[in-house]
């Protein structure tokens, strides 16, 4: 039975939970730039404080904690520590040498956590997520607004960018390709030709998840609708598509209720612990945000339910426990 094959037939019987933010975990360990260089990048010529997807090259130890964490509360998929893993991202700390293995590594480290959770009770198989961000690049917004066409980065640029992060995430042992916070569908288009390409070089087909983050009037950074970006990601065929970060699961519920009408597919959910408070924080806590997810689920609007920034192993934990015993969405017939 192939992941396609599995996943389907858990997601016919119940919901399954995706895992938590790991850059509010990371955030909790206080590490300096000494973690972040470890010995390999020791002598770096860059600073890499902030750069969180290093440390699964300098900080393995931290970032596997993690994982167990949110595995142990109940989490079904855990996503690899891989969100800014490409080359157009990595630019910053000049580390575009390092994407390949930035992903392997990243994809390893969720592989064996979840190896681990699945060996003690193989009933319960568990997942690996390879997260793919957005970049640090917006194609459909020009760099002079003012001007004629006049993009940073192009479009196969983004594209090839991409290519690296992916073959490494496929090497790694991921289960799945997630796209996620996306902003821009053609940063997701370029994306998409990425993964097929490389998963027709590789003979693999991993189940893509697309994830887009909308604003408060529905519509994606790059001014897109809802309705616009499902249309515009359909060709692709996406084994799920959803919505994550932007805001809390209360003000996300309309527009999830939207996409499941118009979705031949699963449909997923992660949003952020509500909105932030003035210092950037976020205080909502693990039984409101359960509460809230469960309404979503309650609905029949969602498969894959999660938590995206602010969120931790204690909200996943209630998540897992709220949603037990509900019906799951079914996919529609359109014949």
């Amino acid at each position: 039975m192939n992941t396609h094959e599995q996943l389907d037939r858990i997601l016919a019987d119940r919901l399954l939970v995706l895992d938590g933010a790991m850059g509010t975990m990371l955030q909790r360990h206080r590490l300096d730039e000494h973690d972040f260089r470890g010995e390999r990048f020791a002598v770096h010529p860059q600073n890499l404080q902030g750069n969180y997807d290093v440390l699964v090259l300098t900080r393995p130890d931290v970032v596997t904690q993690i994982h167990r964490q949110y595995l142990a509360a109940g989490a079904d998929i855990v996503e690899t520590n891989t969100f800014n893993s490409n080359a157009v991202s990595q630019a910053s700390y000049a580390l575009e040498s390092f994407i390949y293995e930035l992903n392997v590594e990243g994809a390893r480290l969720a592989r064996a956590a979840a190896d681990e959770f699945t060996a003690r009770d193989p009933t319960r198989p568990r997942f690996v997520a390879g997260s793919i961000g957005p970049t640090n690049r917006m194609l459909s917004i020009p760099r002079d607004v003012n001007g004629r066409v006049s993009r940073s980065i192009t479009f196969d640029e983004m594209k090839t960018g991409y290519m690296h992060q992916i073959r490494g995430l496929i090497d790694g042992g991921a289960d799945l390709l997630l796209l996620e916070t996306v902003v821009d569908v053609l940063n997701a288009r370029a994306a998409l030709g990425a993964i097929q390409e490389v998963q027709a070089a590789r003979g693999a087909d991993l189940p893509v998840m697309i994830s887009l983050t909308i604003m408060e009037n529905g519509h994606t950074l790059a001014g897109q609708t809802l309705d616009a970006f499902y249309v515009s990601m359909a060709p692709a065929r996406p084994w799920s598509i959803g919505i994550n970060c932007g805001f809390g699961a209360r003000g996300m519920g309309p527009y999830i209720t939207e996409l499941a009408r118009i979705a031949d597919c699963w449909v997923s959910v992660h949003p952020n612990a509500g909105l932030p408070n003035a210092f950037g924080d976020y205080d909502q806590t693990p039984s409101l945000f359960a509460e809230q997810l469960r309404g979503v689920a309650e609905s029949g609007c969602a498969n894959i339910l999660g938590g995206c920034c602010g969120t931790t192993p204690d909200h996943i934990a209630r998540v897992a426990e709220a949603l037990e015993g509900i019906e799951p969405r079914r996919l529609p017939d359109r014949s």
